[in-house]
């Protein structure tokens, strides 16, 4: 089995490890995101006892956790009834030799009894040891709060810790076996979570993975966004319409509100606990002061929860009796516009691997608000002069303006006349600055236009296949995990 990437996070754990110290890591993240293989890869030559937390009663956990040592160690399960000397115990293993001790769902034991935190501060203060005592959870909320913030016993005694994130592109390029364009459409389905990418046999096309990962309703994907906010939350049926109202475009809050009915007081109650699960993520733009922005917007920050409350969720009693007719009507005929927010991300990617910019993001401006008519009612939304991508540099006085364009046709010179045209609005160091324009196309862009740029330093074209000479690829391996 071949480990994907996580080289930097495996590098900073073996880096620990060979110390001469005891040594504390906390590693957390979303669920599905590989915190579990990241442990079991670094640990596999190594001594090492791994703990996965149960959802138990705390003497069930105790005795769990007992057990799991005493049967490491080949010895009796000692009759211990608290965690204080269940933490005892452990110390005394750990000073025997040096291991690697991984607690996995360590939010599950502070759920249930905190005063863990307390026993764990006090092991760690008294141990005298060379081994690794590993912190794991999907809960970021706990692990932030109880582990390492300033108010935990824990605080100031990790000696680092480890956010896991998904893939960026580049990364899941190794596991995504298609041509260049429907490697970017698989992507803005699954997204960078390893368990997702992994779901899909990319000896099937991307419609027939559709079919039978996702549209099937025996399959692990159907039902996989319910699964992990019944995890998570006690009532998810609220979150569900938020996520289903953004998904469907309603990315600034009182629109929120109008497509949920949740009064805004609540709401964004509701929106900071889905921020906290890093399901969703606010933006401003990129010329913005955080704290005091008012144009901020919400959108989805997982691609899967994406897809799957753009097209499943809103359509699943259709999908349970006619999910061919789903599949062609709406699903594929809608997936280029669906993609193209996931090439913007894409692009913007390239953009931080090619140019040497401190802040890259979008920009938008608010208008005024217009009656339009959307789908079969009537709603509200703002004019707005977007652009795609901004690059930004202080020190230098440099910033960049791109744009993307994922259509079947070659993008011509008004889409550069149109992109300079908005820039003059953006109001950063608009006097000293020095400009830069990049434009992305997934069709290549027409003759007049290359001729045009032909002797410019200043903009840069980019089709999907020059992305690609600094994406890279690598042939897809089945025995792979991640």
């Amino acid at each position: 089995m071949m480990f994907i990437d996580r080289s930097k996070e495996m590098d900073a754990l073996q880096k620990r490890y060979i110390s001469d110290d005891f040594e504390f890591m906390v590693i957390y993240g979303r669920r599905r995101i590989g915190k579990t293989e990241l442990i079991k890869q670094f640990s596999k030559d190594k001594r090492h006892i791994y703990f996965l937390s149960p959802q138990d009663t705390e003497d069930m956990q105790i005795s769990k956790f007992l057990k799991t040592i005493s049967r490491f160690f080949d010895e009796p399960k000692p009759d211990i009834k608290d965690w204080s000397d269940a933490i005892d115990y452990l110390k005394t293993k750990l000073e025997k030799e040096k291991m690697v001790f991984s607690i996995d769902e360590f939010p599950y034991l502070v759920q249930t009894n905190r005063s863990i935190l307390s026993y764990l501060q006090g092991m760690i203060d008294g141990i005298r040891s060379d081994s690794m005592l590993i912190l794991s959870g999907s809960s970021i909320s706990i692990m932030e709060s109880e582990v390492m913030g300033h108010k935990s016993p824990l605080y100031g005694r990790r000696s680092g810790q480890i956010d896991l994130q998904p893939f960026d592109f580049t990364t899941s390029l190794e596991i995504i076996d298609y041509p260049l364009e429907e490697s970017v459409r698989s992507f803005s389905i699954t997204g960078g979570t390893p368990m997702y990418l992994l779901q899909f046999d990319y000896d099937l096309s991307l419609e027939e993975n559709l079919k039978e990962k996702i549209l099937d309703k025996t399959s692990f994907m159907y039902e996989e966004p319910v699964f992990l906010l019944r995890t998570e939350l006690r009532n998810p049926n609220r979150y569900m319409s938020i996520l289903e109202a953004i998904a469907a475009g309603n990315t600034v809050p009182n629109r929120i509100s109008d497509a949920t009915g949740i009064d805004p007081g609540p709401l964004s109650k509701y929106l900071k606990t889905l921020r906290r699960l890093r399901l969703i993520k606010r933006e401003i733009p990129v010329t913005a002061e955080q704290k005091r922005s008012k144009r901020s917007i919400y959108r989805i920050d997982d691609d899967y929860f994406r897809f799957w409350f753009r097209f499943i969720e809103p359509k699943r009693s259709w999908i349970e009796e006619t999910p061919e007719k789903v599949l062609a009507e709406d699903i594929m005929s809608s997936l280029d516009e669906f993609t193209s927010k996931t090439f913007e991300d894409i692009s913007m990617e390239y953009v931080r691997k090619e140019y040497d910019l401190p802040n890259v993001g979008r920009w938008w401006t608010r208008g005024t608000r217009s009656s339009v008519r959307r789908n079969s009612g009537n709603s509200c939304r703002y004019k707005e002069d977007e652009i795609d991508i901004v690059g930004l540099d202080e020190k230098r006085c440099k910033i960049l303006f791109g744009e993307c364009k994922w259509s079947n046709s070659k993008v011509d010179t008004s889409l550069l006349d149109h992109l300079k045209r908005k820039s003059k609005k953006v109001r950063w160091m608009n006097k000293d600055r020095e400009e830069d324009y990049v434009l992305f196309s997934r069709s290549g862009f027409t003759e007049d236009l290359i001729e045009r740029c032909s002797g410019s330093d200043r903009v840069h074209l980019y089709s999907l296949e020059d992305m690609m000479k600094v994406f890279g690829s690598q042939p897809y391996d089945r025995k792979r995990t991640a």
